[in-house]
């Protein structure tokens, strides 16, 4: 990785729980094809655990010194996401405006949004057969991206912070699979190396992921999924996926 002039400090927040993810984990365990919800994805609110989480994430930010608290505040605009972000915010006490970039949004899942592993591969059985071929990090859902090109986001979201937020210790708050590629770019990952990650520690709701700058100029990362401010003010730590994938 090399030295970059952007942000002297960067933290990656995953949404609190939302109805989604409920919706996901009752939907699995019945077996059911597809999730029962009536809203759109980037509409999805926060369960009520969700905002006590948010809360907690605010509490936490408001005990920081204020040479460690976050200096500016990056969102995907998707509500789980955004409220999130302006609970933590509120409670907190920051003076933070909250700015909103799509570039930050869920992975667009396509023809393949709101449903369950078993209905995509029972109505999709040919994508479920090149998904296998193809690997999770290349494959795209019909109508869809893959997390290929999450990070072209990525990567974009990264450049505009190197004019932006030169110096600035920034929050980003945003999804599982996009904070896992945060790291892949970061980190000058392996496909394989990603895909170890997330298969062996799935992203908590509202955990935090912190960069700092080394020595050498270069963010390095200090802590990974951390979720210390949650089991500190006794709220559930929750781990469920966005969507089930094929």
């Amino acid at each position: 990785m090399t030295a970059t002039p952007g942000p002297s400090a960067l933290w990656l927040v995953r949404h609190a729980e939302s109805q989604g993810n409920l919706a996901d984990a009752r939907a699995t365990e019945a077996g059911a094809p597809r999730l029962e919800l009536d809203v759109r994805d980037p509409d999805v609110p926060l369960s009520d655990t969700g905002r006590h989480q948010a809360e907690a994430l605010g509490a936490w930010l408001r005990e920081l010194p204020a040479a460690q608290r976050p200096t500016a505040l990056l969102s995907s605009p998707f509500t789980r996401a955004a409220d999130t972000a302006q609970i933590a915010v509120q409670v907190s006490g920051l003076d933070l405006p909250v700015r909103f970039d799509e570039r930050l949004r869920e992975r667009d899942f396509g023809a393949f949004d709101g449903m369950t592993r078993p209905g995509i591969r029972a109505e999709y059985p040919q994508e479920a057969k090149r998904r296998d071929l193809l690997g999770k990090f290349y494959y795209r859902p019909p109508g869809g991206e893959s997390w290929a090109d999450a990070a072209l986001r990525v990567r974009s979201v990264l450049t505009t912070a190197e004019l932006r937020h030169a110096g600035e210790r920034l929050m980003v708050v945003s999804h599982q699979a996009v904070i896992l590629v945060f790291r892949y770019v970061l980190e000058e990952l392996t496909e394989q190396e990603l895909l170890d990650i997330d298969k062996r520690e799935p992203i908590a709701n509202c955990s935090v992921t912190r960069y700092e700058t080394g020595p050498d100029g270069t963010l390095q990362l200090v802590d990974f999924n951390a979720v210390g401010h949650l089991t500190r003010a006794e709220e559930p730590v929750t781990e469920e996926p966005d969507v089930s994938r094929a």
